[in-house]
């Protein structure tokens, strides 16, 4: 096995828990015959536990449910910290339990500044035998290619659309092609989109963006914004920027003769504003809004740039000279 596996794929695919499954697998002292973790052996129960003295996760302090933000406190790292790669120095400097593995798991690998990760990669450079990193990331061209040049890629596919609407319909979603369609294919976050209230806040969007050259910059953008605050968290600038995003790939299918892939419920609309938009101007806005993606992770003022961003798309409809 090599000292360090990839898992890689987009966002809502279940690889974080694809790596905790392989990680109890790996650990358990009676793993069953297809593999799995028995579940009952002192080592699964450490693990349940959050205790295994073999393994370590690395995330960041956001994604941990049991950290509690008290008002007027400093909110959880959305990084994964130097000091929490740092801090593996005493694991790996501490003999493995019963001469076993030693996993750890990072999640997401992208998580990471470029100080945090080229700490992290001095690791990866000379890994202590009996080592095994799981590294799970989303956006793997985010990631320095040293890294990436050191682990095993391991894809993790897109399920097919029957089998992931089944499993979403047994669980209750009404809908579940739809949803299925906005999350590009992810049962995990069109279960997440369709339970975490977002669907307002989608449509009010998808009504906007349909209105195509009448659309209202600054009124849009005051609804949006009005939106992520009263989301408490829940709704960031990044996601609106996702979704403009897969409008413009829905209207570059459309403007090609293809059906949409996101939002099914407007393909008429879509392919009516597709015949508007010159398909270089389109190329162009889905580059630029990729930059705007980098750019809503930074502080800045929500409103201007929700303004500007609503501004460029109605200039995709601005009449050619």
């Amino acid at each position: 096995m090599p000292h360090s596996l990839l898992l890689v794929g987009q966002k809502g695919l279940g690889k974080f828990d694809l790596a905790r499954h392989f990680a109890a697998s790996l650990l358990c002292e009676s793993p069953q015959a297809d593999g799995l973790a028995c579940g009952k052996c002192l080592a699964c129960n450490w693990f349940e536990q959050g205790n295994h003295p073999d393994f370590r996760l690395l995330q960041p302090e956001a994604l941990s449910s049991d950290i509690k933000v008290e008002d007027g406190k400093k909110k959880p790292s959305q990084q994964i910290t130097i000091d929490q790669v740092r801090g593996l120095d005493d694991f790996f400097n501490v003999g493995t339990h019963r001469g076993g593995l030693r996993i750890v798991v990072v999640n997401p690998t992208e998580a990471m500044n470029r100080s945090t990760a080229n700490s992290l990669l001095k690791t990866l450079e000379e890994p202590s035998p009996g080592t095994l990193f799981l590294m799970v990331s989303s956006e793997p061209m985010r990631l320095l290619p040293t890294i990436r040049s050191r682990c095993q890629i391991v894809p993790v596919p897109v399920p097919s659309v029957g089998l992931a609407a089944q499993v979403l319909a047994d669980q209750g979603l009404t809908q579940p092609e739809r949803w299925l369609a906005l999350a590009g294919g992810s049962p995990g976050l069109a279960l997440d989109l369709a339970q975490s209230g977002q669907s307002a806040w989608l449509e009010l969007l998808a009504n906007r963006l349909g209105a195509g050259r009448s659309v209202d910059p600054l009124a849009t953008a005051t609804e949006l914004e009005k939106a992520v605050k009263d989301s408490k968290g829940k709704l960031s600038l990044k996601q609106v920027v996702e979704a403009l995003q897969k409008w413009l790939v829905d209207l570059t299918l459309a403007r090609n003769g293809l059906p949409v892939r996101y939002f099914l419920p407007q393909q008429a609309t879509i392919s009516g504003l597709a015949d508007m938009i010159p398909p270089a101007r389109l190329i162009q806005s889905y580059r630029a809004a990729i930059t705007r993606r980098q750019e809503a992770e930074q502080p800045l003022n929500a409103r201007l740039f929700l303004e500007s961003l609503l501004m460029d798309y109605r200039a995709l409809f601005a009449n050619q000279r």
